[in-house]
């Protein structure tokens, strides 16, 4: 019984310790969430913008701005992706150029702007998430 008993909490030591080594290995690279929590910020600032209608040229700007050098870091911060994962980021990172050339001022030109990047976005997360 003192056997059986010593085996048990042995093997839920192991296990508690496992646990706390995979959190600490997974959390070792804090970059690729932080790059995908600052493009978050940042388009829901916009979508915020749009819904509140309070879509102003020079905080649109500034946050289309942003999104457009934060996506030049999607792949720097995924090293090893396959290559449809650099074609998404890529052409998320075309449509960012798109939409701060096109300067929207109004809230309806931000929507239009921000269409083609949130279908980007959507569409890599269901394939890559």
């Amino acid at each position: 019984m003192r056997a059986a008993l010593l085996i048990v909490l042995g093997l839920a030591i192991g296990i508690v310790g496992t646990v706390f080594a995979m959190n600490a290995l997974k959390q070792r690279n804090p970059f690729p969430h932080a790059v995908m929590d600052v493009m978050a910020h940042h388009s829901g600032a916009l979508r915020n913008a749009v819904k509140g209608q309070r879509c102003e040229a020079a905080a649109n700007s500034e946050h289309l701005q942003r999104l457009l050098s934060t996506s030049a870091d999607i792949v720097p911060a995924f090293p090893g992706v396959d290559q449809g994962f650099i074609d998404e980021a890529n052409q998320l990172h075309t449509h960012l150029q798109a939409a701060v050339q096109a300067a929207p001022a109004d809230c309806a030109a931000l929507a239009a702007a921000l269409k083609p990047v949130g279908e980007t976005c959507q569409s890599c997360h269901q394939k890559y998430r």
